[in-house]
């Protein structure tokens, strides 16, 4: 099989799981419940980093934090980003938009105060 055709059945086989997706929203009482907590979730993750970044900033002190990690998270975050975009799932989009800003702000407080 060559290389193209390999790239083709991938794209039909995706098609075809795509067409049995679910209904949204989803009659399921519950999975309209889950659906309504992943944005709540997606939006409380990035807020709870705040108090860190207020410390970070208030204190001028980000002893202790490590920019390699923080640079590793935010390139994670770049390809959860494309993810969420290619499939068009509003919460990856929203909460790894929020993680990559955040990460951001880290990391220029590890590189002023660290």
């Amino acid at each position: 099989m060559t290389q193209m055709s390999q790239a083709l059945h991938h794209f039909h086989r995706r098609k075809r799981i795509y067409k049995r997706h679910e209904r949204y929203p989803s009659p399921n009482k519950w999975k309209r419940l889950m659906d309504k907590l992943i944005f709540a979730v997606g939006v409380l993750g990035p807020i709870m980093t705040i108090p860190q970044l207020l410390k970070i900033f208030a204190e001028r002190n980000a002893a202790g934090l490590s920019i390699v990690t923080f640079v590793s998270y935010l390139i994670l975050d770049f390809f959860w980003l494309a993810y969420g975009i290619m499939h068009k799932e509003k919460p990856i989009i929203i909460t790894f938009a929020a993680w990559i800003l955040l990460n951001i702000i880290i990391i220029a407080g590890i590189m002023m105060y660290g």
